[in-house]
């Protein structure tokens, strides 16, 4: 099919009867026979397809390029499918389902009995990552297609996130077979992933949940950062072993003094090079210099910065540019997400 057949527009603002209706149903349908469909979600765009037929679950693997040993995300409508996973949970896990779900918590669940997902959706391990999401949309398809979901971010690994239906289109085209558009995402980061199988909740993937507002549900002190996989191990969840979120023009990371990046910049353009600048608006006017600057929203709005930061990545990429520097946020709040993304999109030093 091409991009205007598959591509279905204007169903994100829903009140009671979903607009298109017919055809949620039959991409659920699609889903439900083992065909792969992006969806929009509250945080990014998911690459959809059922988490209980393994060549499904291959065909997102083979689309994005996907390390094997990453583990996906199985979404399901309701939390009445849980049991059906085969999974158990703990009562601090409760409390976080009670509060954030639907929405941008994923959970990691042990898995104490057979279960019917497909082995690639774990990566081998005892565990799964499961979350409800909030977007109407995606929680009507996830109720037609009647079978749990695999969506990692639709788009070609390590590169930015889409957060509109058009960046699944130019990084997926002709490697799935359907795209539903429901506008731009709001979040803009992926979901925050936590493991509370244990007395401390790890998060092992900052995100749309921030550590403050974990901290308000399971008291002070109960929530911690982990640290990434390493190279032997086999990550817990998404996010947190590869390199993820990199546009292809390498990106700078403006950590230490400001003049000393103002320096580089001059240094970089003596050599002839273009160099865009990526910061808050409020600091445009000190980088009249650079050959671009595009703006990551304002300073008092670090939600608009997260929304809009896959957009500026993918933005970045359609200039002429030799490298970009990037402004550094305080890892507090959703900044800690914004920074994870960042750390990983980032290159080496200058």
């Amino acid at each position: 099919m091409s991009y205007k057949q598959t591509v279905i527009r204007n169903v994100d603002n829903i009140s009671g009867e979903i607009p298109e209706k017919s055809v949620l149903k039959e991409m659920g349908l699609w889903i439900k026979q083992g065909k792969t469909v992006a969806l929009p979600t509250e945080t990014v765009y998911g690459l959809g397809a059922s988490a209980v037929c393994t060549e499904a679950v291959r065909a997102i693997f083979k689309a994005k390029n996907r390390p094997p040993d990453n583990p996906l995300i199985a979404h399901i409508a309701d939390r009445a499918q849980l049991d059906a996973l085969g999974v158990t949970w703990t009562e601090n896990m409760e409390k976080l389902m009670d509060t954030f779900w639907p929405g941008p918590l994923t959970l990691i669940f042990p898995l104490t009995k057979e279960t019917p997902l497909s082995s690639l959706v774990t990566a081998g391990l005892p565990t799964v990552a499961v979350r409800i999401p909030e977007h109407e949309v995606a929680r009507a398809l996830l109720t037609y297609a009647g079978v749990p979901v695999a969506a990692p971010s639709a788009n070609r690994s390590g590169s930015p996130s889409p957060t509109t239906a058009e960046h699944v289109y130019n990084d997926l085209s002709g490697k799935i077979d359907a795209v539903i558009d429901g506008g731009a995402c709001g979040y803009g980061v992926e979901s925050t992933v936590v493991d509370c199988t244990t007395e401390i909740c790890w998060i092992l993937r900052p995100g749309g949940v921030t550590k403050e507002q974990l901290e308000r549900v399971l008291g002070p002190g109960t929530v911690r950062y982990s640290h990434s996989a390493s190279s032997e191990e086999s990550p817990a969840a998404p996010g947190m072993k590869y390199r993820h979120y990199s546009p292809a023009t390498p990106l700078y990371l403006m950590e230490g003094p400001e003049e000393m990046w103002q320096n580089r910049l001059r240094a970089y353009q003596q050599e002839g090079k273009k160099v865009a600048v990526l910061a808050v608006e409020e600091n445009k006017p000190a980088w009249k210099q650079a050959d671009a600057f595009f703006s990551l929203g304002s300073r008092r709005a670090p939600e608009e910065t997260a929304a809009k930061l896959y957009a500026v990545l993918r933005e970045l990429d359609t200039i002429d540019a030799d490298a970009a520097f990037c402004e550094v946020f305080a890892k507090e709040g959703i900044g800690a997400a914004l920074m994870n993304r960042l750390e990983k999109a980032a290159s080496s030093e200058a």
